[in-house]
């Protein structure tokens, strides 16, 4: 297999790419009241975070990418750019145990549309839905940070726990990807309810 799935199926030598560093630009979400705004889902809903009861896991993440079509040039030297499949693959496989451990709710999003995301979603088989903010319109009310690359606007990779609408925990930077989902279910399990 190749492509990004290949990367989700092998353990990726994440010391050979760039650490993304804790540059503070998320320091602010801490607390912060969720912007309601409302995001297309995969499943056809339309979801506002804000207005979503108990615990929500938001893992946000710069772009997937899709087989056959090549990655932007020097995606490897952006630090914490690789490893959206890996990531989305672990949120997957730790699905009913972050359930278990006190989320009502699972999603990842990024600023990609609607039909990227849907097809993401099918080929890696998420039991949850992924949400789209393309317009930004949900980045920019919460001032998340991005990152431009080949004249897209990306959001850079980082984790919200949301509790009844207000940011209860930030994971900021995320890395290694593939461990977040891990490190997200341990939180959940210090911070039970």
């Amino acid at each position: 297999m190749s492509g990004p799935d290949a990367h989700a199926l092998q353990n990726v030598d994440w010391s050979r790419l760039p650490r993304p560093e804790d540059d503070g630009a998320a320091d602010h979400l801490r607390g912060a009241v969720v912007a309601n705004i409302a995001l297309p889902a995969t499943d056809g809903s339309v979801v506002s975070l804000a207005t979503l009861t108990g615990r929500t896991v938001v893992y946000i993440y710069p772009m997937t990418g899709k087989p056959g079509i090549a990655l932007p040039e020097g995606w490897d030297d952006i630090p914490g750019a690789r490893g959206c499949t890996p990531q989305a693959c672990a949120f997957r496989d730790h699905h009913a145990e972050l359930l278990h451990a006190g989320a009502a709710h699972v999603f990842g999003l990024s600023t990609q549309t609607p039909d990227d995301q849907r097809e993401a979603a099918q080929r890696l088989h998420l039991p949850f839905a992924l949400l789209s903010d393309a317009a930004l319109r949900f980045a920019t009310a919460m001032g998340l940070p991005t990152m431009s690359v080949a004249d897209t606007v990306l959001l850079r990779r980082m984790t919200l726990i949301i509790a009844d609408g207000r940011i209860a925990h930030v994971f900021y930077p995320v890395w290694p990807p593939d461990r977040n989902a891990a490190e997200v279910l341990e939180w959940l399990k210090v911070h039970r309810t």
